[in-house]
């Protein structure tokens, strides 16, 4: 029996594997929310305190946003892109602090975790391009 093996290229510092991989994931999992909170817009907005239209706006954004950034990982110029996505992310960071702080929207218990674990995760994603911009030459 012959084993077939074969040699993975590593990664190097100057790879832009890291960067397109946190934008990919990003993407996903915007869209992939996006498309659940658009669906159960309904029943999501009496545990939020949102209004079913504003969930399902904020559904379809999502979506919307999820396939920009799927698209736009495919760009050859994929720093530049990484700059514009992780300045994006950290803005909605700071926005979604100062809406919740300010209590600028009627949100119950459950929508004040519920945004506040989609922030943590979008800081997450923040952190990885900012990790795969870092690595990836100018």
């Amino acid at each position: 029996m012959t084993a077939v093996t074969t040699r993975h290229r590593p990664a190097t510092p100057s790879d832009p594997q890291l960067l397109r991989f946190a934008i990919r994931a990003d993407a996903t999992l915007c869209a992939g929310l996006g498309l659940f909170v658009a669906m159960a817009a309904d029943p999501l907005s009496r545990l939020s305190g949102l209004t079913p239209t504003a969930e399902w706006t904020a559904g379809a954004a999502l979506v919307a946003y999820g396939a920009l950034l799927y698209c736009a990982a495919r760009l050859r110029d994929i720093r530049r892109v990484g700059v514009g996505v992780l300045t994006g992310n950290v803005a909605f960071t700071v926005a979604v602090v100062i809406v919740l702080a300010a209590g600028w929207l009627p949100l119950t218990p459950f929508g004040v975790a519920a945004t506040v674990a989609f922030t943590a995760v979008t800081v997450g994603f923040a952190g990885l391009q900012y990790l795969g911009v870092r690595r990836t030459p100018a």
